[in-house]
């Protein structure tokens, strides 16, 4: 489609909504004399008549309501919307929206990858990704769905019933703790921890070891130690009493999350949709330092 005929189906859409030449003039900054002139060379260009005019007042006709229909077809979210995320941003981002999402769209069919290895979203077909910022490309835009996101400590309390809780992060070298190895064959994971004011890395001891947040939890839950982990994957445990929380004061926040996408115009209506509710449902991030997050491989993208 050429560049005017695109302005002036722009123009009939601004009609439309305005149900006024004078009103649709003003907001595409142009004069009712052009509006009117891109009526006419858009009705001579699909012969028919989209409005019915007088001095008065402006309709439209049942074509004019059909090209109308198809314009906010073409605006509500609808089809199937391709998400891949890592399992972080999978609980953290996706989990807390989908039912008022779906419930919301129900035209839309939400597909959700979850994984923790970069790829190109593009080349595998997916709409979006949700990641932590280095995980993103220098030309996707990205968008932050976040903010800092506070670490948890946490066990078992029958774990903690045969263990003294521990009061400051030097206590954990009495007790059972559940290991991480990022990468494989990689060193273990030293826990980030704040102290008045500054960052220290504590090294645990224990006799499991995992690669992602998600399993140390269940670990937790069997009772097996103490867990590093994100808040967000604890939260319902924290809620039901499954977990208790350690070590709360001196817990930082690592690094928010990002929602990314190429380009940005023509963003597909589900998409806008789902940014527009996770920004809005989100919980303002507290105006705290955050660190870096320390549960994925640190890596540089071009």
């Amino acid at each position: 489609m050429r560049r005017a005929e695109l302005a002036d189906l722009s123009a009939f859409v601004t009609v439309a909504d305005q149900m006024s030449f004078r009103a649709a003039a003003s907001r595409l900054g142009i004069s009712p004399s052009a509006v009117s002139h891109s009526m006419r060379a858009l009705e001579e260009r699909l012969g028919v008549r989209l409005l019915n005019r007088t001095t008065r007042s402006v309709s439209l006709t049942d074509a004019g309501l059909r090209l109308e229909g198809l314009n906010q077809e073409r605006q509500r979210p609808y089809g199937r919307l391709r998400i891949y995320a890592t399992h972080m941003a999978a609980t953290a981002v996706i989990a807390p929206v989908w039912a008022r999402f779906l419930s919301m769209y129900p035209e839309v069919h939400l597909e959700v990858r979850v994984d923790e290895t970069p790829i190109d979203i593009v080349s595998k077909g997916y709409d979006a990704g949700i990641g932590p910022r280095n995980r993103i490309a220098a030309d996707m835009t990205a968008v932050r769905v976040t903010g800092p996101l506070k670490v948890a400590v946490v066990a078992a309390p029958g774990y903690l019933a045969r263990r003294k809780p521990p009061r400051a992060p030097d206590d954990l070298a009495r007790h059972s703790c559940i290991h991480y190895r990022i990468v494989a064959d990689g060193p273990l994971f030293d826990w980030p921890f704040t102290r008045n004011g500054k960052e220290e890395q504590i090294s645990v001891d224990g006799r499991v070891i995992v690669n992602t947040p998600e399993l140390a939890v269940r670990a937790a839950l069997d009772g097996l130690g103490v867990t590093y982990t994100i808040e967000a994957l604890a939260d319902i445990f924290l809620r039901s009493g499954q977990l208790v929380r350690v070590l709360e004061d001196c817990s930082p926040s690592i690094e928010g999350l990002h929602l990314y996408y190429p380009g940005r115009r023509q963003v597909p209506a589900a998409l806008r949709a789902l940014i527009d509710m996770i920004r809005t449902s989100r919980k303002a991030g507290q105006a705290t330092r955050s660190i870096e997050n320390p549960f994925i491989e640190s890596i540089k993208l071009p």
